[in-house]
């Protein structure tokens, strides 16, 4: 009896381990409702001056890996005419936007929560409910000096994660606060908001309307 009783156990226990990893493993988040049918369009595909500078496609993120494939930047079209129109706007003012992510894969967005320490997680997006970025309708940039082609310096690097990344800081120096909030108002003018938390990251006006998505680089055309 007893030894019925242990192999039940372990099997119970065993279950509930491959139910865990199957949840684990689970892909996107499944929504009610219909949306419209995706177009990723590669950003440096509407104006080669949008200059790219792919973190993640590099060791030089916050998880010190690299974690794309490809140095490639992406989409929806209508969020991505918005950004160059954007971009063509600053360049008035001796500017070009540098963007370090647009579209990220759900698999990737899945990873970043598991890697980031739970007193961090604000700054992550929750794999359960999906990201703007895995609709294509994220984007994380900053803004380059069209003299010197050089980044500009901002209140803090990307992707920190501090209390001086909140688009509303009012501490540092001027300059580097007024290249921010000029960034923020040429962004909100083609119908993007900024995320709470980060002053690079702004979400595209009707981000609702997407799916999300979990696609590889490889798969969207040139």
């Amino acid at each position: 009896m007893m030894g019925g009783m242990r192999r039940r156990s372990v099997w119970l226990l065993a279950a509930v381990l491959v139910t865990g990893c199957v949840r684990a493993q689970a892909g996107p988040p499944r929504e009610p409702g219909r949306f419209r049918a995706p177009d990723l369009v590669e950003l440096t595909s509407l104006d080669p001056t949008i200059k790219l500078d792919v973190r993640y496609a590099t060791d030089r993120n916050f998880v010190g890996r690299a974690v794309y494939p490809e140095a490639r930047a992406f989409l929806q079209r209508p969020a991505a005419e918005a950004l160059a129109r954007a971009h063509r706007a600053l360049q008035e003012k001796g500017y070009g936007l540098l963007v370090f992510d647009g579209y990220r894969p759900w698999s990737v967005t899945r990873l970043f929560w598991d890697l980031t320490p739970r007193a961090k997680r604000a700054f992550v997006a929750d794999p359960k409910k999906g990201s703007k970025h895995n609709r294509g309708c994220a984007v994380d940039l900053s803004l380059y000096d069209l003299a010197t082609g050089r980044e500009v310096e901002m209140p803090t690097a990307y992707d920190e994660m501090s209390p001086q990344a909140h688009p509303g800081y009012g501490g540092g120096k001027p300059e580097t606060r007024a290249r921010r909030d000029l960034l923020r108002a040429a962004m909100e003018h083609e119908g993007f908001t900024v995320e709470p938390n980060e002053w690079w990251h702004f979400n595209y006006r009707d981000w609702r309307q997407w799916p999300i998505l979990d696609v590889p680089f490889s798969a969207i055309r040139r």
